[in-house]
């Protein structure tokens, strides 16, 4: 394909991966069919971890012969390029999970709605939040992903990594910088970046025995309250802007009239105005240009900069802001 590193043979290298690994992989696979977004053009290669097993061992090929790779969850917070990514994309479905006294046991791939749904039937109480999350224990880890008041690093006890060196530690929270949506994972590996330095393999979480029901109760709000306030029927890549210190971004972006701006078939939800939904089969390059004009408004008119909550994955070197003419 056009652009991709000179020295990577995608046949070649899904030729090997098989032979080595068993794992299937498929040239020019579209990433609009993996993002929540469902926008983005091919990975040159993409190939699936269905367990940790896999996963290590697709990261540790891909970094022995320098192939740039991006490893991709359930493609939420997200928004890939139209011209897709080069390289190697990793899908971490590793899926594994297990409960162990007040201790629950996560593969890097569990959904977090999973993760809130399982630890509730068991009588633990903690990860209610992660009802509201649309991707997976590595994502939260990683971006320390939080809702309803609550966030990943108040319950994650430690984190599994794999490190550039392929060796593998596990690291209490406390080594993991975890702040306000960000983590020194994340600041390690900036939003979009191919070739991650750590890769989450795993989490374990400490929670508290409660009443089930009790716990069923709340996730139920949580329930009510996403179908009330969040475009739920459409495509999103979640919450677009971090919340600035003491302020919603939403209501920022509310107050200055920018709910319904639409460029091409994306455009600013009129249900909760921290969402860009692509309601109209729109392209990476709509959605990315509806964000920018939000945030530069936002910046001119209010003053204040709005950080992104997404990420910009894959190759931008073609993008402009304006429409093509």
């Amino acid at each position: 394909m056009t652009g991709s590193p000179a020295a990577f043979d995608a046949i070649a290298t899904g030729t090997e991966i098989q032979r080595r690994l068993g794992v299937k992989t498929v040239r020019d696979e579209l990433l609009a069919r993996h993002t929540t977004m469902r926008v983005g053009g091919p990975a040159d290669l993409f190939a699936v971890a269905h367990n940790a097993f896999e996963l290590r061992g697709l990261v540790r090929f891909a970094r022995g012969r320098a192939i740039p790779f991006l490893v991709l969850g359930r493609g939420s917070n997200l928004v890939v390029a139209d011209a897709g990514v080069r390289g190697l994309v990793i899908q971490a479905r590793a899926e594994a999970s297990r409960v162990d006294g007040d201790r629950y046991h996560a593969d890097a791939g569990v959904p977090m709605a999973r993760a809130a749904t399982e630890t509730q039937a068991a009588g633990l109480t903690g990860l209610e939040f992660g009802l509201a999350i649309p991707g997976t224990v590595g994502g939260a880890v990683w971006a320390n992903a939080g809702a309803h008041g609550a966030d990943t690093g108040a319950v994650l006890e430690s984190a599994t990594l794999l490190l550039g060196d392929t060796s593998e530690v596990v690291a209490p929270a406390a080594d993991l910088g975890l702040a306000y949506r960000h983590s020194r994972l994340k600041a390690a590996n900036p939003p979009g970046s191919t070739n991650p330095v750590e890769i989450v393999l795993s989490a374990v979480f400490r929670l508290t025995p409660a009443d089930p029901a009790e716990i069923k109760a709340r996730l139920d709000d949580i329930r009510g309250w996403r179908r009330e306030h969040q475009p739920l029927g459409l495509p999103s890549a979640g919450s677009v802007f971090r919340n600035p210190d003491g302020d919603s971004a939403g209501r920022l972006v509310d107050e200055l009239g920018l709910k319904g701006y639409r460029r091409g078939g994306a455009a600013v939800s009129e249900k909760h105005a921290n969402f860009i939904v692509n309601d109209r089969k729109g392209t990476a390059a709509d959605v990315r240009r509806v964000a920018e004009h939000v945030r530069d408004e936002v910046r001119r008119r209010a003053g204040v900069d709005l950080v992104f909550e997404i990420e910009f994955a894959g190759d931008w070197s073609g993008w402009t802001q304006e429409d093509a003419a």
